[in-house]
Parts: structure tokens; sequence; C-alpha cells
């Protein structure tokens, strides 16, 4: 019979001789691709950060610097827009102070235009006796300010009350009055004023005089500006006025 012998532990590594020869390490041969396209996406994923950071510093310098070039330009407009308000506020101011100076000179009446007016419409059986200026009466609640020259208080006599008529008729149709506003305040029969000789006869008897009516007729002025009383300020020869509303007129301050 025969026996086997087998020695197991011989076969374990550590019970391997060591080998005394020195040579290269070995590598095990298969394809590197995989480690070559590990290592270059490691390097190429770094170097696109750095560049992205680069580049966003690079671009907010750019749009700090385009930010303060905005704010620089913002100041400057907004001083040449305070001076453009500034130039318009004192446009406004004179424009209004203009037309506030216009819108009185247009209320203008002479009187030498307006004592003319009279003297062409009193009738020949009406006597003027007195011209008086009234005030401007105050306006009521919600109703527009009247002419601030006022308005005329008119007294005298008339042959009769039908003559007193006719001129009130006269003067309603002034366009220097306002019509509505011409009114007969007190009409009445009085004795006819003559001077003290012409009282009594050469007989030395008492001449009764004849009776006459006295009145008062009272106007106010018409709102009617005087750049639109052209024909009547010239026929009332008022010449100065006219040629200053003309030359208004043609300088646009006042329309034609």
């Amino acid at each position: 019979m025969y026996s086997l012998d087998i020695n197991f532990l011989k076969d374990r590594p550590e019970y391997q001789p060591v080998s005394k020869k020195k040579g290269k390490i070995a590598f095990p041969a298969g394809n590197f691709t995989p480690v070559y396209l590990g290592v270059a996406l490691g390097v190429f994923f770094p170097v696109l950060a750095g560049l992205s950071w680069w580049f966003l510093q690079a671009k907010n310098a750019e749009l700090v610097q385009h930010i303060a070039q905005l704010e620089q330009e913002k100041q400057k407009l907004d001083q040449q827009i305070g001076n453009i308000n500034k130039i318009k506020e004192e446009t406004n101011q004179v424009k209004s102070e203009t037309q506030a100076l216009v819108t009185v000179f247009d209320q203008i009446r002479p009187w030498s235009a307006m004592l003319q007016d009279l003297r062409d419409r009193i009738p020949a059986t009406v006597q003027l006796e007195n011209i008086k200026q009234i005030p401007a009466t105050a306006p009521e609640k919600g109703q527009p300010s009247p002419n601030p020259a006022g308005g005329l208080e008119l007294t005298g006599f008339a042959r009769s009350f039908n003559d007193v008529n006719d001129f009130l008729l006269t003067l309603q149709n002034s366009r220097f009055l306002k019509s509505t506003e011409t009114k007969i305040m007190t009409a009445e029969l009085v004795d006819a004023p003559i001077s003290p000789g012409a009282a009594q006869s050469p007989n030395g008897v008492a001449i009764k005089p004849p009776q006459i009516v006295k009145y008062t007729i009272q106007s106010f002025l018409s709102d009617v500006p005087a750049s639109e009383l052209m024909r009547e300020l010239e026929q009332k020869g008022t010449v100065g006025l006219v040629a200053r509303i003309r030359s208004l007129q043609q300088t646009g301050v006042i329309k034609k």
C-alpha cells in the first residue's frame, strides 16, 4: 500500500519564498481609456469653474462701472429737469401775471368814450343833470364777479315819462352798458327849475312853472372785453386804447 503525504501549507502565500530578483513593477494589461477620460474630466471641470468665476468677476466689474456711469448721467438729467421745471414755473408765473394784466387792461372803459356815447344817445327832450359812478355790487353765491368798474347813476329832467322811457331804451342798446341792468330807479313830476328873476311876469304876477319829469336811471358797465369794442371805441375817438389793443393782438397776448 502507498500513502500520500501532501503538504498544503507550501501553497499558501506567506510560505512562498521571497524572490530576490529586482525589476519593474508590472501593471496589469488592459484598456486605459476610462482612466484618461476620468483624469481629463477631473481637470476640465475645475478649469471651467475657474474660467466662469473669472468671467463673472469681469462682467460684475463692467456692470459696476456701467451703473456708476448711469448714476452720473442720472444726476445730470435730474439737474437739467430741475432747471427745466424752474423755467416752467417762472414762465407760468409770467404768463399768469401777463394774463391778469391783460384781463384788467381789457376791462378798461374810457370815460371819454362812454360820455360821448351818452351824448349821442340822449334825446333832445331829455336833459342830463348829473352823472355819478357807483361801485360794483358784491356777486351772489355761485355768480361771477361783476365788472370792477361798477356802474353809472344818471339823473336829470325830461319833458315826459315817454321821453324817459325812450332814453332808457337807447341806453339799453349801448354796448358799453348791461342792458339787463339798465333800469329807471325813480321818475316823478316836479316843477321845472327856473331862474329867480323869471318867476314873475312884468306885471308882477307869479308864473307857475310847468311840470316836468325828474328821473334817475341806473346802469352797470358791460363785461364785454374792450378788444370786442374796437369799432365803438374808434367811433367815440378813443384812438390810443385801440392802438394798444391792436398791438397786443399782434403779439398774441390778446386773441383777435
